[in-house]
Parts: structure tokens; C-alpha cells; sequence
């Protein structure tokens, strides 16, 4: 007689989860469609001649995300670090890695930089996925300026970059530019699916690590991704998936990268297959991977536990506690 292994279905409770997460996915997604159009075109920032007022009037926007969803972290070892446990956790805000002072950055000739409102909080990037655009943002900038963010870029490259190694050239100007007219030396990137692959890219590939302090990543392909949509149609979408050129230089090594990483990662992800491609797995980088439970791909950038998550990885270096790259307790 032959045994079979036991064929094992799917919990109700993952079931359900599954369920409630593919909900929300589509009322972000009716959601997104309608503010798509206002993000079509890219920011407006203030010359020379009108940078007179601070960028605290970011702080009087209002708005937050709603829905339901946990997440818990887990921490990988770094090169010169302490291992830390890789036991999952709550989310949590990552310790602090061990950073140079901030110093201002001198702005080009005939530009004045604006005021620093925060010199303890670098200005924050945030970049989009692929055929998306800044509008994808509204609720996370919204959460970011109400809790006394100042400096908030919301970034678009065209639909039509058929590279993500000339992406991450373009991300690098911008970030050039933002240093130059902000006054800060370094700033803080947040980037969602394909918009985390670029900034990686920017970091590890081009230098980026001197001006990046953090990068979130939302739901990013780092180990590539077995269904991306319309693969076989858009050269950087067939980048996105494993064994690609850019996803393998990003396996190289990466001594002294000074960059702190911190990657979100769903379990309902059906974008990113399998779901732990979205975690960083590298030797030589400070990384901190925090799993997310109960959202989808499209809602990681608006669920509010995922924002609340994020605003703590952007400020761990001001908390005082554990080895660099472990996790602490919400």
C-alpha cells in the first residue's frame, strides 16, 4: 500500500485574512484610481527668490488611512555588528546604526537653501512603483508631515524607463538636488515595490549609501519575483525578476555600505512570489526585514499600521537601546 502525505488546505483563518486583505486591495485600488490623475505631474518646490517660509507648513495637513493589520520584525546580522535574534517581533523600530553627525551641504551658486525646520530629521524621498505615481502617497505624507516631517519629496520617473540602472542615475540627481536646496547632507528614501528596487540600486551600486541615512522598502522585489505582470512586454519589469542583471549585481558584495535598510514584507503579498523575496537577505548590509500581516501589495503605502511602522524605522537613530540591527518590542 502506498501513503500519500496529507494534502494540507488553507486555515479558514488565513482564509479569511486572505479575504479581508483582498477587500481593502481593491478599495485602495478604486481609491488610487481616482487621485491617479493628480499625481500625474511632478512637485513644485520653491527657488531661490520664495524660499523664504519653512517647511513646516507640510505639518497642517490632515488625514489618516484606515483598515486593520499587524506587523512583526525580523532582524538580520550585519558585517562589524553584533548578531542580533531573528525571532519575530511586533513591528519595531530598528536600533540605531552608528552614523556620522549631519552637516549641512553647500548649495550651488545662485540658490538659496530653505531653512532646516528639523536638522534632526533629513528630508524623506518617496518614490513609486512601476506605472504608478506620487499620488500613491497622499495618506503616508499626510502621516509623515502630521508627526513633524517638514521635508517631504514625493518623486515620479517615467513609465517609459526601460532601466533600472538608469533609474537609480535619475534618483541620484534628484537626491543631488534635494541636499543642494534643503541643506541637509543626507535624506531618508521610502520606496514602494519597484521604486525600493531603484533606490537599492542607487545605494548599493552608485555611491548612494553616502547620501542615504535610511531606506524603507515596501513590498520589493529584492530576490526577484516569479509573477510579474506583463513580463515579457516592459524591460523593467523582466529586470524585477530573479536571476536578472540588476537583482544579481545587488547580490554582490557591498563592504562599508553606511546605509540602514529596513524592508516591509506581507505575507498576503501575490505580487511578490514567493511572499520572503521582499526581505533582504545580504552579509554585509544593516538590515532590519519587518513582516506585515493582513495587508496586500497595493495597501502596504496607506495602511496606517504600516505608516505608524514606517515613522518609527525613519526615527530609530533617535532611540537609545540594543545592537545595531535588532529589533525591539512596539
Amino acid at each position: 500500500m502506498t501513503w500519500l502525505p496529507p494534502v494540507r488546505l488553507p486555515s479558514t483563518r488565513l482564509s479569511a485574512a486572505l479575504l479581508r486583505a483582498t477587500a481593502f486591495e481593491l478599495v485602495v485600488l478604486a481609491g488610487h484610481a481616482l487621485l491617479y490623475p493628480t499625481g500625474i505631474t511632478g512637485e513644485r518646490h520653491p527657488t531661490a527668490g520664495t524660499a523664504t517660509a519653512t517647511a513646516t507648513a507640510t505639518g497642517t495637513a490632515t488625514g489618516t488611512g484606515t483598515g486593520t493589520g499587524t506587523a512583526t520584525g525580523t532582524a538580520t546580522g550585519t558585517a562589524g555588528h553584533p548578531g542580533p535574534a531573528r525571532a519575530s517581533a511586533p513591528v519595531s523600530a530598528p536600533a540605531p546604526a552608528s552614523t556620522p553627525a549631519p552637516t549641512l551641504a553647500s548649495a550651488p551658486a545662485g540658490t538659496t537653501a530653505l531653512p532646516t525646520a528639523h536638522p534632526d530629521r533629513p528630508p524623506v524621498v518617496l518614490l513609486h512603483g512601476f506605472i504608478d505615481n506620487r499620488s500613491v502617497f497622499v495618506l503616508l505624507r499626510r502621516s509623515l508631515a502630521r508627526h513633524g516631517w517638514h521635508h517631504l519629496e514625493s518623486l515620479n520617473y517615467s513609465p517609459l524607463t526601460c532601466d533600472i540602472r538608469t533609474a537609480a542615475e535619475l534618483l541620484g540627481r534628484h537626491v543631488e538636488e534635494i541636499c543642494a536646496r534643503t541643506g541637509h547632507r543626507e535624506v531618508d528614501i521610502v520606496g514602494h515595490s519597484l521604486g525600493g528596487l531603484i533606490a537599492r540600486y542607487y545605494v548599493q551600486r552608485l555611491g548612494g549609501d553616502r547620501r542615504i541615512r535610511t531606506l524603507v522598502t515596501l513590498g520589493t522585489p529584492h530576490g526577484g519575483t516569479a509573477v510579474a505582470p506583463l513580463a515579457g512586454a516592459h524591460p523593467i519589469v523582466r529586470q524585477m525578476r530573479s536571476g536578472s542583471g540588476p537583482i544579481e549585481e545587488l547580490r554582490l558584495p557591498a563592504p562599508g555600505c553606511r546605509t540602514r535598510f529596513v524592508s516591509f514584507w506581507s505575507e498576503l503579498d501575490q505580487v511578490i512570489v514567493p511572499v520572503e523575496a521582499a526581505c533582504i537577505d545580504h552579509p554585509d548590509l544593516d538590515v532590519v526585514n519587518v513582516r506585515v500581516t493582513g495587508v496586500g501589495h497595493l495597501a502596504l503605502p496607506v495602511h496606517p499600521a504600516v505608516a505608524a511602522g514606517i515613522r518609527r524605522a525613519l526615527d530609530a537613530h533617535a532611540s537609545a537601546q540594543g545592537p545595531a540591527g535588532a529589533a525591539s518590542v512596539a
